[in-house]
């Protein structure tokens, strides 16, 4: 709701749990709650607007209203929901192509056509490269300076230069490829080449249950 045009498409799982029925009724109330919710909040925010412009000193109150306004402008897009059960490999190619289709959808996102310069390739191609090879622990972790070496060593990227590498890692984690957490200081030079390994890590470490099953070793 704080994302500017963000585009939102719910994901029912636990399919296989339910009556056909029952998923066509849940996949409506689910729906008709998300647009009462989204109503709502339209409202209450077109009301606390209006209890700012009407208020005694509303300069006083000029930062909570731009914010507010900033917020009623926000452009929420909630796709249709789809239902899938989450231990069939069909649904879950059903939903990967839904996903697909709608990210290359150009009304949705207006900038998806997007022409990259040719360095980004190269570096992401050299990467995965990299995350493949022997020398490169199952971890995938790699301090950023030395994979700034690595890649320095090949002749097409010889002269790539720190700033650019990045700025290129920047749009290699958002489309998932690495992982790179810079705002955090800690982990601001540590690049990560394998991201399923550190959902591996997570999977073993947040468990449901995990605070019990702590406590039942004696």
């Amino acid at each position: 709701m704080r994302v500017p045009n963000s585009v939102v498409l719910p994901v029912g799982t636990h399919v296989d749990c339910c009556q056909e029925q029952e998923v066509a009724e849940k996949t409506h109330d689910i729906m008709a709650r998300i647009t009462a919710m989204l109503a709502e909040r339209k409202s209450n925010l077109a009301h606390f607007i209006n209890n700012l412009e009407g208020s005694e000193e509303p300069k006083f109150y000029v930062d909570q209203w731009e914010r507010l306004k900033e917020m009623e402008s926000c452009k929420l897009t909630i796709l249709n929901l789809v239902a899938v059960n989450c231990t069939d490999h069909r649904d879950i190619g059903e939903l990967e192509a839904t996903i697909l289709k709608h990210v290359r959808n150009e009304e949705l996102f207006p900038e998806v056509v997007r022409v990259l310069p040719p360095v980004y390739r190269q570096v992401e191609a050299a990467i995965a490269d990299i995350a493949g090879s022997e020398e490169v622990a199952d971890h995938g972790m790699m301090d950023l300076q030395y994979l700034l070496s690595k890649l320095s060593q090949r002749e097409n990227l010889a002269s790539l230069s720190r700033e650019l590498l990045q700025d290129i890692l920047r749009y290699l984690h958002r489309i998932g490829l690495v992982v790179w957490y810079e705002e955090i200081k800690h982990l601001e030079s540590t690049v990560f080449l394998q991201p399923t390994f550190l959902i591996t890590m997570f999977k073993l470490l947040v468990r449901h249950q995990l605070v019990q099953q702590l406590e039942s070793i004696s």
